[in-house]
């Protein structure tokens, strides 16, 4: 169903206008003739590194394996916070500008126990008589067992330390157009709300809910995912479902579909339909991390373990955009692969197509734009900040720009939207031209949406929407 968005008509940039009056001694007139002729919008499929969706490899990894937006790093909680209320930046700053450096975007992760690692948990705490934990934790398949230091969730001051902390942490980076998601973290084990196979020490629900409710009052704007989908009846967790947060399977394609085995109700699709949840990726994204055991083979024909479940059948159910990937980085994919890995990744998230573009003359002289783009894909665009912007080029030479309050964000997938501007054509000089319609990246050196359109520019995310002719 379309639906049309009133524009309030804006006027050409400045840019435009001094450009337009040196392109040619012609202007146009209030009343020359205009005609308008759309472009063909053939459907091709986005690419697999359109921003803010697809696969996500961890921080810097080797360039030519397999194409990303996006990458992943955890954040020990003991190198962000120095003492109370004291907080260094320098962490989080690096390692944002890094991945920036190489046109991607940053999904991160801020924890306080990891098997193997030590030193997580802010020293100010410890000392204040903070409990720490100290145990060998053997729920690290497929890697070996591995010591591990988990504090005590109840402490007083730990709690606090953490709910200043996402407050402090919204308030610098929400909105940022450099971070793409937040996995919520900071209690469990690798800062996934667990501590199997010793319950007794997780968080109590009290816990839980103030994490929460910090989270949803510091970040507004950036989405943020839980790891478990849990309603008013769970034991462990607590009610997550009045939240207005996505969810990441941490188990994709092994632990993710309903088996109908009792001891299977864990797994992440069974807990979101108990939940209620089901629907929750019309509003908020869907994300998680590749089990270790089927990294890259879940991209196969055949399945490579036992457990492995459809990677199609789970992206599609779950209706997921991201998912944290190691096996298609750490090794090059065979040819077959590879394809097979694109054409799955492709289908993640949005698919955004330009299916119609209008230009028509009114009565008072100006010019309606109408532009309608289409949700091929199983997911909305879930960011703020991105808008699109009309171009008119002469001779393939952009000659002026302008900003639109266009947003790309909540197309439902299979839902078409129009888009409506209104332009002053007695600014353009007269002659041939093309207009043209581009969504960038709020992060400067980030990659442009590109649209699902065979003709859509695949560098600057361009697309012609159209040509016509101005008489002077």
């Amino acid at each position: 169903m379309t639906r049309t968005r009133p524009f309030a008509s804006l006027p050409f940039s400045i840019a435009l206008l001094l450009l337009a009056a040196f392109a040619s001694p012609a202007i146009a007139q209030p009343n020359a003739a205009w005609r308008f002729t759309p472009a063909d919008f053939s459907y091709s499929p986005g690419p697999a590194d359109n921003p803010l969706k697809g696969l996500v490899p961890y921080q810097d990894p080797p360039a030519d394996r397999f194409p990303y937006s996006m990458e992943f790093n955890y954040l020990p909680l003991a190198k962000l916070v120095t003492g109370p209320g004291q907080y260094d930046w320098q962490p989080m700053d690096a390692m944002l500008e890094d991945i920036a450096s190489r046109g991607r975007q940053t999904v991160v992760r801020v924890f306080l126990e990891y098997p193997g690692r030590k030193n997580l948990i802010p020293q100010f705490l410890i000392d204040g008589g903070l409990k720490v934990h100290y145990y060998m934790n053997t729920n690290t398949a497929p890697h070996p067992p591995a010591a591990i230091e988990t504090p005590d969730y109840e402490d007083p001051n730990l709690r606090k330390t953490m709910t200043d902390f996402i407050a402090a942490w919204g308030a610098r980076y929400d909105g940022d157009p450099r971070l793409a998601y937040i996995t919520a973290g900071l209690l469990g084990t690798w800062g996934e709300w667990h501590t199997y196979p010793k319950t007794e020490l997780w968080a109590s629900k009290q816990v839980q809910r103030e994490i929460l409710d910090a989270y949803v009052a510091a970040f507004p704007k950036t989405p943020v995912l839980l790891r478990y989908p849990a309603g008013p009846d769970d034991e462990l967790y607590y009610d997550s479902t009045t939240y207005p947060f996505g969810y990441h399977d941490d188990s994709f394609a092994h632990s993710t579909l309903p088996t109908g085995r009792k001891q299977d109700d864990w797994y992440f699709w069974p807990k979101m339909l108990h939940a209620g949840l089901s629907q929750r990726w019309q509003t908020a994204p869907i994300g998680g991390e590749i089990r270790p055991e089927v990294w890259g083979c879940c991209f196969d024909k055949e399945p490579c373990t036992a457990a492995s479940q459809s990677f199609d059948e789970c992206r599609d159910v779950t209706h997921a955009t991201w998912m944290m990937d190691t096996g298609l980085s750490r090794k090059k994919a065979d040819a077959d692969r590879y394809r097979r890995a694109i054409e799955a990744v492709q289908k993640m998230g949005y698919d955004l197509q330009v299916v119609d573009a209008a230009a028509k003359r009114q009565p008072d002289g100006s010019v309606k734009v109408q532009v309608t783009v289409e949700n091929r894909g199983i997911a909305p665009f879930y960011h703020h900040g991105w808008t699109a912007r009309l171009q008119i080029a002469s001779d393939q030479k952009l000659i002026g720009e302008l900003a639109t309050d266009w947003s790309p964000r909540m197309i439902q997938p299979g839902a078409r939207k129009t888009f409506e501007q209104t332009l002053d054509p007695t600014k353009l000089p007269a002659g041939q031209h093309q207009l043209r319609l581009q969504i960038p990246n709020p992060m400067p050196s980030g990659k442009p949406l590109r649209f699902a359109n065979q003709a859509v520019d695949s560098h600057s995310g361009a697309l012609t929407l159209g040509t016509f002719a101005v008489a002077g």
